[in-house]
């Protein structure tokens, strides 16, 4: 099978599998459930906007909360402001992917290095998470929308069908929204990592050095996928306001630290994998939220470092892995 073929093959099956769950899951998910499915939908994909950077560009972003914020944010402060959201999602896909090229430009053209590339994506996130937490009080404001401090912006308006303010999306067509989000998201990076572009970005991280000396503009390469990762990353916390209120946890440690736990659990370097080991992960810690005898975050630690001493290479390379020896075995 060509490379071309089995890219068409995968991402046929991601359609597949994201028309069946977007038809059957409304149907038979209560509303509480079907709206916590749409937050792990969200979830995944701010963890695959990090599984594309990271894994096939080899930039370890510890900030990217700061685009998925962000993106809530500025999507719920537009939509307020505009009583329709026709407009306020371009804006909040905007917003993020701005942030992403200035900060890329900064770091990427000041040749700065993995080390202090991830200390300064943390520091941005932590500052917007900081900034967010003191914009309590009524001055506060922009325009009708109150920031409200740790608090957040409770009153998010759902999205709405395009120019058509008064015909709001209700919890069930906003889980199709997400999943075909998702679905596009990873058909898009799919195709990219295609290109002449995504070949180049994968020889990069591989080896920087090599790939600068034959002529590649390296840092051109790393700008332009690290402002994609934050689009993805701003259209996850637009999708994540539809169904959480927007709060300056979107920013917080644990949400940043959560995305590389995701990322490294369902494995680096693919692109289903960061969407596995989130819904997972997500899944285990949900669970683990019902008992009374085990803390969430103890069990996250846990299963980070069950994957990271018992499956280095995360969930799916791993089982590929192993299908692909028992297959040879076969076969011999």
């Amino acid at each position: 099978m060509t490379p071309g073929a089995r890219t068409g093959l995968e991402i046929g099956g991601a359609i597949i599998v994201a028309a069946v769950a977007a038809v059957y899951l409304p149907q038979l998910l209560e509303l509480f459930a079907l709206i916590n499915a749409t937050v792990w939908v969200s979830m995944a994909v701010l963890a695959l906007s990090l599984g594309l950077v990271w894994g096939f560009g080899g930039i370890l972003c510890f900030g990217q909360t700061a685009f998925f914020g962000l993106g809530g944010y500025t999507y719920a402060v537009a939509s307020i402001n505009f009583g329709d959201t026709t407009w306020a999602v371009p804006l909040a896909l905007l917003l993020p992917t701005l942030l992403a090229a200035a900060l890329g430009y900064l770091m990427f053209y000041g040749r700065i290095s993995d080390v202090y590339m991830g200390v300064i994506t943390l520091t941005t996130t932590l500052i917007l998470f900081k900034f967010a937490n003191s914009t309590a009080g009524d001055q506060w404001n922009i325009g009708e929308a109150p920031l409200g401090g740790f608090n957040g912006i409770p009153s998010t308006p759902p999205l709405n069908f395009p120019f058509a303010p008064d015909q709001q999306m209700v919890p069930e067509q906003i889980f199709v929204v997400a999943v075909i989000c998702l679905a596009a998201c990873y058909a898009i990076a799919k195709m990219v990592l295609r290109t002449r572009f995504g070949r180049v970005c994968v020889a990069i991280k591989e080896n920087e050095l090599r790939a600068e000396l034959l002529g590649y503009d390296v840092r051109l390469h790393k700008l332009a996928l690290f402002a994609l990762s934050g689009l993805m990353a701003g259209l996850a916390g637009i999708l994540f306001a539809n169904c959480v209120f927007v709060s300056p946890t979107m920013f917080s440690l644990s949400y940043a630290g959560q995305v590389i736990i995701w990322v490294l659990v369902g494995g680096i370097g693919t692109l289903v994998g960061p969407v596995i080991g989130c819904v997972l992960v997500q899944w285990l810690t949900t669970y683990a939220g019902t008992l009374s005898w085990i803390d969430p975050n103890l069990l996250l630690g846990v299963v980070f470092m069950a994957a990271v001493l018992l499956v280095p290479k995360g969930l799916l390379p791993t089982a590929s892995g192993l299908l692909a020896k028992l297959t040879g075995r076969g076969a011999a």
